[in-house]
């Protein structure tokens, strides 16, 4: 696979302070990466370099084998930060073809109108009187406008609604469709868990967790098979079983913990127990994002 980013050993300091330590990975066409992490982590600070506006104060980090403040990487980078100024006085239109002029081989209008879901009302509006929402709208469409191979979003979705949040990531993954490498960043677990293939994890300026959303949450978090209280169950039997680890009961359920959900399954139903209301939990994110971050000792 062609790699599109690549980062050795990269350090960024801010006088005292360290907030990217001696980084290294690589991203690879097409791939869609979420970096997670808490607040002060190093995430913004390295797609700030990778975007070119921060130099690495020692390491290197290349994009398509390039420095990122070359000419060729800028036409084939697009994105879309927290914070987006433009000129308050013109309109989203006015805005939008500005910026598609300013590429060789933009993206077509109405595909980038209708990808991004700019309604003809806010086409006609000014900047200075566009909603939270519709702003991000147009920092996704000025992102898009150069029709670029590599994508940045930095907490793409902050003051988008539950339908415009669901219009984004369906957009993202249709983007994914045509060949596009997308990263992000978000405060939303359960968005990095639907839509990232990969997972950067950052906590204090290093990466602590690298794979996809199923790995590190197998690796990380307790899986189990719960089930309502039922007083012929015989728990000290489900107890004793080799894949269960743990059997205990909260809130008027069975919580068995195991590695193996489909086993215990198995063996509830050929001893024909009758138990009601079974429930999987396969762990979540963000019980690996809290063992990662806040108990080390789990690494």
């Amino acid at each position: 696979m062609e790699e599109v980013v690549s980062i050795e050993k990269a350090t960024k300091k801010f006088k005292d302070k360290t907030a990217v330590d001696e980084l290294s990975c690589s991203i690879q066409r097409g791939e869609v990466v979420a970096i997670l992490g808490p607040n002060g982590a190093g995430k913004s600070t390295t797609i700030l370099m990778m975007l070119g506006l921060l130099e690495p104060t020692e390491g290197k980090v290349e994009i398509f084998r390039m420095d990122p403040k070359e000419k060729a990487v800028r036409e084939k980078i697009g994105a879309m930060l927290q914070e987006v100024s433009v000129i308050d006085t013109l309109t989203v239109k006015e805005i939008i073809q500005l910026f598609r002029s300013y590429y060789a081989t933009p993206m077509d209008f109405e595909e980038l109108v209708a990808l991004t879901g700019l309604k003809k009302e806010e086409m006609k509006k000014r900047a200075d009187k566009l909603s939270g929402g519709q702003k991000r709208r147009l920092g996704f469409a000025l992102a898009l406008a150069g029709d670029p191979d590599l994508l940045f979003f930095d907490e793409p979705t902050v003051g988008m609604d539950i339908t415009a949040r669901k219009r984004f990531w369906d957009t993202v993954k249709a983007l994914k469709e045509k060949g596009k490498t997308i990263i992000f960043t978000t405060h939303y677990l359960q968005e990095a868990d639907d839509v990232a293939e990969r997972i950067l994890l950052f906590h204090k300026g290093k990466v602590v967790a690298d794979g996809t959303p199923h790995a590190i949450k197998n690796r990380l978090t307790k899986q189990s098979v719960s089930f309502i209280e039922n007083s012929e169950v015989p728990l000290d039997e489900i107890r004793s079983l080799a894949i269960v680890s743990d059997v205990y009961v909260k809130n008027n359920r069975v919580i068995v913990v195991t590695e193996q959900t489909d086993d215990v399954l198995a063996y509830l139903f050929e001893k024909r127990l009758g138990v009601k209301g079974i429930e999987i939990e396969k762990g979540r994110l963000d019980e690996a994002f809290e063992q990662l971050t806040k108990n080390k000792e789990a690494i």
